[in-house]
């Protein structure tokens, strides 16, 4: 087989706090009527794997198609599954919940869940849109108990105007929520654990309840010593060089063409514009992307590509 640009089926989670932005912004065709906050663009989870429609590997999985050529697509020799990443797009039209994720040590330490280091690309921004990420030095285990107990939990977060372009680098620990009114591009860990600490008293319309809290393994998750300040990168370059990942802006060459090397395998994930990928194998066909795709490029790939003259993208690689 020679490998080629492979894309993917958006999985699509109704949430909340969603809504219909998926679809205005990147024309993703949801559902009618949901609110759907989350596209799974590349996802290598029990129950959610992401599905290949592209080429002659359309119809298979994610994980069968690395069990077929694990060393051609990741570039390494000592690959082990699941895909160790987790690629998403975010349509946050209401304030999602304040949550934690807990890192290796504290998964350990309790005996369940999986870390989960992440990182958000700010695409589109409201006005007046913010995060809330860390909490305000000083703050103790204490003092935060009893602020979720008495629902005044905002009292003691770091508050974050955000822009376009901004990268938030958020690693397990960091106590976090998404504000309202933002469109995001999530690059994380394969890892759906996350400990809901607060939901701002909010009722879920499908059930008539609150969601579930998981106050003490979040508190076990939290950490208290952390400071936002360093977990932000500005539009350009390198946005996160972690253990987990890199994510990297991505530029326009000479005459807007991009060589693409063998030896790392690289997902790319289209935020404006779009182009083509010309393979230097001329048995391989011609692959075309557009604003709103997620793409994975094997390892073992060689080509060019030529971009729109607005194409703004990410370069995730590990």
């Amino acid at each position: 087989m020679k490998l080629y640009p492979l894309k993917f089926k958006p999985i699509y989670q109704q949430r909340i706090w969603g809504g219909t932005a998926l679809k205005d912004y990147f024309g993703k065709d949801i559902p009618a009527g949901v609110k759907i906050g989350e596209s799974w663009e590349l996802a290598d989870l029990p129950g959610a794997r992401s599905e290949v429609i592209n080429g002659p590997l359309a119809g298979k999985t994610i994980d069968q198609v690395l069990a077929l050529y694990p060393k051609q697509i990741t570039g390494l020799s000592d690959y082990k599954p699941p895909f160790p990443l987790l690629i998403k797009l975010l349509d946050a039209q209401d304030v999602l919940s304040l949550q934690v994720h807990p890192d290796l040590n504290t998964c350990r330490k309790t005996g369940k869940g999986d870390p989960k280091t992440e990182c958000w690309y700010m695409i589109d921004v409201k006005e007046g849109a913010c995060i809330y990420k860390c909490l305000k030095p000083g703050t103790t285990p204490e003092q935060f108990r009893a602020a979720i107990e008495d629902g005044t939990c905002a009292d003691y977060l770091e508050k974050v105007a955000v822009k376009p372009g901004e990268c938030h680098f958020l690693p397990s620990g960091t106590v976090h929520a998404i504000g309202a009114g933002l469109l995001i591009a999530e690059i994380q860990q394969p890892s759906d654990t996350t400990y809901r600490v607060f939901d701002w008293n909010r009722i879920d319309e499908t059930t008539g309840k609150g969601r579930q809290l998981h106050v003490e393994d979040a508190l076990e998750s939290i950490h208290f010593d952390s400071s936002g300040d360093n977990l932000t990168v500005e539009d350009t370059g390198r946005l996160v060089d972690a253990p987990e990942f890199k994510v990297d802006k991505g530029h326009r060459a000479k005459n807007n063409q991009v060589l693409i090397d063998a030896g790392v395998m690289r997902v790319i994930v289209t935020i404006t514009g779009g182009g083509i990928i010309e393979p230097a194998d001329s048995d391989i066909e011609t692959f075309t992307f557009k604003r709103g795709d997620t793409f994975l490029i094997p390892a073992s790939f060689t080509g060019s590509m030529t971009l729109k003259q607005d194409t703004q993208y990410l370069i995730v690689t590990l």
